[in-house]
């Protein structure tokens, strides 16, 4: 049997699945999505840089920068745009990698998202370089940005939209073509993460066009505040999972394949995508445990919903660690943990996603903290939360996304990922974790202490009190500087596998298979028609009577908080 094909017979050749490329119009529009991700990375990482300097008192920014621009600069590159593309230039190659190769009309509708969403991005980036945005990527009401930052921002939700419809159009011709027949798992964990973004980006989407936009331009005097912020939360956690998922689909499907082992269970795999998917939305409010105006009852409702997220990634958890278990035995383990020993830790492609699996224990631990209406207290509003936020998108996501960017671009771009750029991932792989968890425990401890989040060092109110968190901040720009060291190294094996000319060749697309032990997968797990009425009525369970008692107790005299 030939290593490129199998032969069917003289006038036919069908090319195994692991030596199937990607489609070159496929893996074009997919490289331009990480182009502009990776450009924002550096942007964003420049800026986290100077904000971390500036909060341990040993750097002052220039005439005409202020703290809060770049703050805003950081957050809204890092968090929004290098992780909004980034996972649509993954989902691009990876639908057409296991569902197929987009149809003309599809990847039309890719590329149109794409430029929508860019001009989106340098419309709002314009705006906060020019400080006439630095409302942070929260940007919470009553601070007001330039309509041009807000109609940017909208643009950026419908070109991820038409993005989505892309790819859900792909996966409907496939079930057409198919009838019957299971998609494969990567796609249908694609559907689920679109689905929920799309139903997540609807509420923000409603506070920007229907009161921050009007607002800005004058058309409307006043905002509804708490609405506002109810709107972006009902957003803002589901973000969270749109980070998150992408990364879920990596280690479930991915991994196993580059340690040389099969998914544990597709069944298992496929019900914690469904349990994220409905999950996600609804819990919004448990960002909004300190604020007044919503009920305690809907803040608990909320509470409970959160925590039911626990479960999909525990599911997760049991699923990955047993692969990995099955697989250290197949290799001649013999003791409880002999599988850490047989895992190819020399290898970046796992090297990276693993510690980013690892990171993401205490910063779930930290999420349920955060979840606690009581433990909420203590560290709402602190610099806790930022530490969280860097241990599990900054760490356990990030981490992951660097591990597929070392073989993804290589298989995109015709090169293959060389010992050297490997060797040189591990160290940007070690790099960024010692950084990240400096910075991220000292934010923690600091957080615990009192110190403030969105905050720079002139804003702590006193010397005195801020010496108490003085060799925390030090810590923390110690943590930042590996980090933006980290970073530069990161873009230097990006620029080399993407443009070297000496190391060409096939690098693998790795999906690995489902183990043949695995049950067989329920067919009402791919039943969305199901899976949809029940997250819609978990929505208006979770937001029909907060958002009716926000609009109707909403203050009439009070100027600038009542959009009618």
């Amino acid at each position: 049997m030939s290593e490129k094909s199998i032969n069917i017979n003289e006038n036919t050749t069908v090319v195994p699945d692991e030596k199937k490329k990607v489609d070159k119009r496929d893996a074009k529009l997919s490289m331009a999505h990480l182009y502009v991700a990776f450009i924002a990375l550096f942007l964003g990482g420049l800026a986290g840089l100077l904000q971390v300097l500036v909060r341990s008192g040993s750097f002052t920014l220039p005439s005409g920068i202020n703290y809060y621009q770049i703050l805003t600069v950081h957050g809204v590159l890092l968090g929004l745009i290098l992780t909004t593309f980034f996972i649509f230039g993954f989902q691009t190659a990876a639908m057409s990698k296991a569902v197929g190769t987009l149809s003309d009309k599809q990847r039309m509708l890719g590329w149109i998202g794409f430029w929508v969403m860019t001009v989106g991005t340098a419309m709002a980036a314009v705006m906060v370089l020019l400080n006439k945005a630095s409302v942070l990527y929260t940007f919470y009401a009553p601070l007001q940005a330039h309509w041009i930052f807000y109609a940017g921002l909208a643009l950026v939700v419908v070109g991820s939209w038409i993005a989505c419809l892309a790819e859900a159009l792909r996966w409907i011709q496939w079930r057409k073509d198919n009838p019957k027949q299971r998609t494969p798992l990567l796609g249908f964990m694609i559907v689920c993460n679109n689905l929920m973004w799309f139903i997540a980006t609807i509420g923000v989407a409603a506070e920007v066009l229907l009161q921050l936009l009007p607002w800005s331009l004058g058309l409307i005097e006043r905002v509804d505040v708490l609405l506002t912020r109810t709107l972006f939360w009902s957003f803002g956690h589901a973000l969270v999972y749109f980070w998150l998922l992408p990364a879920y689909m990596i280690w479930y499907t991915v991994v196993p394949k580059i340690i040389g082992g099969k998914i544990f269970s597709d069944a298992l795999a496929r019900l914690s995508f469904i349990m994220f998917v409905l999950f996600s939305v609804p819990v919004g409010l448990h960002h909004q445990l300190t604020e007044p105006g919503i009920s305690s009852s809907s803040k608990f409702l909320q509470v409970i919903l959160t925590m039911m997220v626990v479960v999909p990634s525990l599911l997760t958890a049991f699923s990955l660690f047993a692969t990995f278990e099955i697989r250290g035995r197949e290799l001649g383990g013999k003791g409880l943990f002999s599988w850490f020993k047989k895992m190819p830790w020399k290898d970046v492609r796992f090297f990276a996603p693993f510690i980013g699996m690892i990171a993401f224990i205490p910063g779930g631990a930290g999420g349920i903290v955060n979840a606690s209406n009581q433990m909420n207290q203590l560290i709402h509003n602190t610099i806790w939360v930022p530490g969280h936020f860097h241990l599990t998108v900054a760490t356990g996501v990030v981490l992951t996304f660097f591990g597929a960017t070392y073989w993804l671009v290589p298989h995109l771009t015709g090169r293959v990922l060389t010992k050297e750029m490997n060797r040189l991932g591990i160290i940007q792989t070690v790099l960024w974790a010692l950084g990240m968890g400096i910075m991220s425990i000292s934010m923690h401890i600091a957080g615990l202490l009192g110190a403030p989040r969105r905050s720079s060092f002139s804003d702590y109110g006193g010397a005195e009190i801020a010496k108490t968190w003085a060799s925390y901040q030090i810590g923390q720009a110690v943590g930042g500087t590996l980090l933006f060291v980290a970073i530069l190294i990161f873009l230097y094996i990006f620029i080399k596998l993407r443009w070297s000319t000496t190391n060409k060749g096939f690098e693998e697309f790795p999906i690995a298979p489902v183990s043949e032990f695995a049950h067989e997968t329920p067919a009402i797990l791919e039943n969305f028609k199901v899976w949809i009425v029940i997250l819609v009525a978990l929505i208006l369970i979770a937001y029909t009577y907060p958002i009716y008692d926000i609009i109707s107790n909403a203050p009439l005299g009070s100027k600038g908080f009542k959009l009618w």
